[in-house]
């Protein structure tokens, strides 16, 4: 489906909504989301409370209540990678170049 960009530029859609809706900052958000849903389900796997991950992680509980509810301004993509070597996760940067197909941009999988 194309929409209208700025300028009345067609515009198609891209496979992060977030660049779709016109964040600035939509790969960084993508990234910390997508670890975000990693360490709940691992929380979640584990049967930690929020008390019990924030003395193994090392990070005050209310930070752990703001990503278990996704709110994730202040939480910087490096603290969340450490919270999830805390959790017993192996976590890999990978930089590649970027092609014609295959645009420079930040991705994550987990």
């Amino acid at each position: 489906m194309n929409r209208r960009g700025k300028a009345g530029r067609k515009t198609g859609g891209t496979e992060n909504v977030l660049v779709d809706l016109g964040f600035d900052d939509a790969e960084e958000l993508s990234a910390r989301t997508t670890l975000a849903l990693k360490i709940n389900k691992l929380l979640e796997e584990k049967g930690l409370t929020q008390a019990d991950a924030s003395r193994l992680i090392g990070m005050p509980q209310p930070k752990i209540s703001a990503i278990h509810n996704y709110k994730l301004q202040g939480i910087s993509l490096e603290r969340l990678m450490y919270a999830l070597t805390a959790l017993g996760q192996h976590v890999e940067i990978s930089v590649t170049p970027g092609t014609k197909r295959n645009a420079a941009r930040i991705s994550v999988a987990a």
